[in-house]
């Protein structure tokens, strides 16, 4: 059997980012960079004050009492520049540029104006309360860089300066085709011997939650050649193709046999984990992935966050160390592991005033949807690892 590790070492070695495409910055939330954002000009452009007050020169602020003559204002977004010379000032909002001859603001509630005049109470250093033109980024300096996926901040660092439109990475099409004849639609009246189809809907929702919506979906019966036939229609319109079920060694486990018999290459079948043991991995050609998960349910979610999101983010451009997201989390209370192959144990995080930590949370079984349900992700917990006390510091899955 093929370690984790090992495992993801293959998928990203046949995982390449997916052609470059532009769009406008209100339509790129969620996509990859393929491009370097840089900064159209210095940024401020100009210094600015940093709260409402007077600008000043530092070398009046000597004088005491200060007094000094009002000659004007400059707000936020006006082009005002009145030239403060000796025993002058003027009255200054947040976000406004710093006029010609002063260094200095003085904050409002430090002052008192009266006919023109205002006395101020206290001194400043040169450049106090002023954002410096330039010292958040230089002109040309990289903002943000290939592989970054565009959230909300990074919106508004690409509409800052300018960017109204980016190169990104396209984003992978996905279909699930799940597999057997014990499946029924959700909405069905369900006999003892059937179940209703959860796999499809929950991997459809994770790929949704973690940035890749629209997957297609479709069951497919436990025959050959009813495989091959929705593996090529899947094929023909999707990147990556996601079955559940029919990966063990059953009579009726016939993916792998339909998948190579439709030429794709087998990279590995079988992990030394649990859940999950009987994940596969294919390709087709050089650009094609195909990700066997198993048909209980929390197998095929483990499998889905483990190896097929991850490969998703790299195909949509993410860059490899970011594909796989984990923190490193405190355990909340004793966790029993039996060394020998990778364990990924339920968990829910909490929080207190030490921090976050992590619960396990108890499952009966690789089909126990319910414990999912009551969890948050997955405490990784390694192959040749003991007995781990409360406290130990573990790797989190979200």
């Amino acid at each position: 059997m093929t370690t984790p590790d090992a495992a993801w070492g293959l998928v990203l070695k046949h995982t390449r980012p997916l052609a470059r495409i532009s769009l406008p910055l209100d339509g790129a939330l969620g996509h990859c960079l393929a491009e370097t954002v840089r900064a159209d000009r210095d940024l401020p452009p100009a210094d600015r004050s940093a709260m409402d007050g007077y600008a000043v020169r530092a070398a009046d602020l000597r004088r005491r009492p200060c007094v000094l003559r009002v000659i004007g204002e400059v707000a936020a977004g006006s082009p005002a520049r009145p030239r403060v010379r000796p025993g002058l000032c003027a009255r200054i909002f947040t976000g406004a540029n710093v006029p010609p001859g002063a260094d200095t603001v003085v904050l409002v509630e430090q002052t008192t104006e009266n006919d023109g005049w205002v006395s101020i109470r206290s001194s400043a250093r040169r450049g106090a309360n002023i954002f410096q033109r330039g010292e958040d980024s230089r002109r040309g300096a990289a903002l943000l860089r290939p592989g970054t996926m565009i959230g909300s901040t990074e919106t508004g660092v690409c509409a800052a300066v300018g960017k109204a439109e980016l190169h990104v990475h396209r984003r992978p099409r996905v279909a699930l085709l799940c597999t057997g004849a014990e499946l029924r639609a959700v909405g069905d009246r369900v006999a003892p011997h059937e179940l209703r189809n959860s796999n499809g809907p929950a991997l459809a929702a994770a790929l949704a939650q973690w940035g890749f919506p629209g997957a297609s979906q479709r069951q497919v019966a436990d025959r050959e050649t009813a495989l091959r036939a929705a593996l090529r229609r899947a094929l023909r319109a999707h990147d990556v193709v996601l079955f559940t079920g029919g990966m063990s060694v059953g009579k009726y486990d016939l993916v792998r046999a339909a998948l190579e018999a439709e030429g794709a290459m087998v990279r590995f079948h079988g992990l030394a984990m649990k859940p999950a043991k009987p994940t596969l991995y294919a390709t087709v050609g050089a650009g094609q992935h195909i990700f066997g998960l198993p048909g209980n349910p929390l197998s095929a979610m483990t499998a889905c966050h483990e190896f097929a999101l991850p490969a998703l983010r790299r195909l949509a451009g993410c860059a490899p160390a970011r594909c796989r997201p984990a923190l490193r989390l405190p355990l909340a209370a004793p966790l029993r592991a039996k060394p020998g192959r990778v364990r990924c144990v339920l968990a829910r995080v909490s929080w207190d005033a030490d921090g976050p930590r992590a619960h396990p949370v108890e499952s009966r079984s690789s089909a126990d949807l319910v414990a999912a349900g009551c969890a948050d992700g997955a405490i990784i917990v390694p192959a040749d690892a003991a007995d781990l006390a409360a406290g130990s510091l573990v790797t989190f899955r979200p």
